[in-house]
């Protein structure tokens, strides 16, 4: 636990710190695209600190590659430069649309291909931890491994529209599932190649980690596209290479645990710390075919944005976003360390909690709104001139001297 924690410390420094020097550079040759009209923030700032994360990422992965318990990740060094070579490639792609603003065909031939990269390379999805279901065939393999990491990375990038949101959700998420990894490898077996899932996840808390305080509203510094790719590259990968660790044959064993619940964790829980994401990103899908408009066309209607048209501020939005993402990737975690009971007890009150919270601005809507129709049917009493009264005559000219 120490060196990944300590892989998760290199990271950040090195992210915060060239998130700093990013920073001052865009200001100082303004390297900041315009505002766009779904944009939320008032000033134009600089897109790029998906470069500072990534090179976080790669000296991260330098410092581990030195240290002997990291040895056999390091010893087939193929799948380690397919993923480090595939993070390069969406990264450069990133900022060319943040620069330039890519049409999405030319964004989704670069997703594809650097999905394509790293399931070459060997980290696929081979088999799930049901009875012993295994992946057909190893271009079913490949394909589905390539779906998998291209649907998540479009699905992070759809969310990054609220200072603070990606980083602070991806923060969460790969906690949770860091916890789930590294106990899952020692309970099977350390020196295992696949415990690589356990490194990326800590990789990427510290990249977060570091990322977040210049990414915090009012935000400095944001990610752009090339962050928010990356981050869904990464925990595309880390997911599915944990599927690797599992035996398919014997699924229960993993956590030393019989029931049938647990064995569905190592499928449940990446989708489960994605929830947010990947509802949004169907939803917008939805929305889109139903418009007859292009699936990957920009809008205004996101759940964060939804969220800020509720009433809430984009402080409360965040943090929302951050309370669904925690009650869900810890509720289900819990199913594997505890007795059901817990887990389904943090859940419910999870759920309740933060549905109040999240619906809280329509019952204060409405409350107005009845106030206001209440003071519309009061009754207003209108001064009216006293006709009771009789007027004094006006002199009559005849009497007039």
């Amino acid at each position: 636990m120490t060196l990944f924690i300590l892989m998760a410390l290199v990271s950040g420094v090195v992210t915060f710190g060239l998130s700093v020097i990013v920073w001052k550079l865009s200001l100082r040759f303004r390297l900041y695209p315009a505002i766009r009209e779904r944009d939320v923030h008032s000033s134009p700032t600089p897109r790029l600190g998906g470069v500072a994360m990534f090179i976080g990422v790669v000296v991260a992965f330098a410092v581990a590659s030195q240290v002997p318990f990291f040895s056999l990740v390091f010893a087939k060094p193929g799948p380690i430069f397919a993923i480090l070579g595939a993070a390069l490639f969406i990264v450069l792609v990133g900022v060319a649309d943040d620069i330039w603003s890519l049409d999405w065909t030319t964004k989704l031939a670069g997703q594809l291909i650097a999905a394509g990269i790293i399931a070459w390379q060997g980290v696929q999805i081979y088999s799930l931890p049901i009875g012993g279901l295994t992946v057909g065939s190893s271009y079913m393999s490949l394909i589905m491994s390539v779906l998998v990491i291209v649907l998540v990375m479009n699905a992070i990038n759809f969310i990054d529209g609220l200072d603070g949101l990606v980083a602070g959700v991806a923060l969460i998420a790969n906690s949770v599932f860091f916890l789930y990894t590294y106990l899952l490898v020692r309970e099977t077996s350390p020196s295992n190649y696949f415990n690589l899932a356990s490194l990326i996840a800590a990789v990427v808390v510290g990249v977060c980690a570091g990322f977040l305080p210049l990414n915090w509203h009012p935000a400095k510094l944001f990610m752009g596209d090339a962050g928010a790719l990356l981050v869904g590259l990464l925990m595309a990968t880390s997911a599915i290479a944990v599927t690797g660790q599992i035996d398919p044959v014997s699924p229960s064993g993993s956590l030393g645990r019989s029931q049938l619940l647990p064995a569905f964790i190592p499928i449940v829980l990446p989708i489960a710390i994605l929830l947010v994401p990947l509802l949004d990103f169907g939803l917008a899908m939805l929305r889109r075919v139903r418009a007859g408009t292009s699936l990957f066309s920009a809008d205004r209607k996101h759940l964060h944005h939804r969220l800020l048209d509720m009433g809430h501020s984009h402080l409360h939005a965040v943090l929302i976003f951050y309370a669904w993402t925690a009650v869900i990737s810890v509720g289900l975690i819990l199913f594997t360390l505890h007795p059901y009971w817990y887990a389904i007890a943090f859940l419910t009150v999870g759920f309740l909690v933060c549905t109040i919270f999240t619906l809280a601005p329509l019952g204060r809507r409405r409350v107005l709104d009845e106030e206001i129709a209440a003071s519309d049917t009061v009754p207003v009493k209108v001064a009216l001139p006293d006709t009771t009264s009789k007027a004094t005559p006006p002199p009559d000219p005849e009497e007039t001297p």
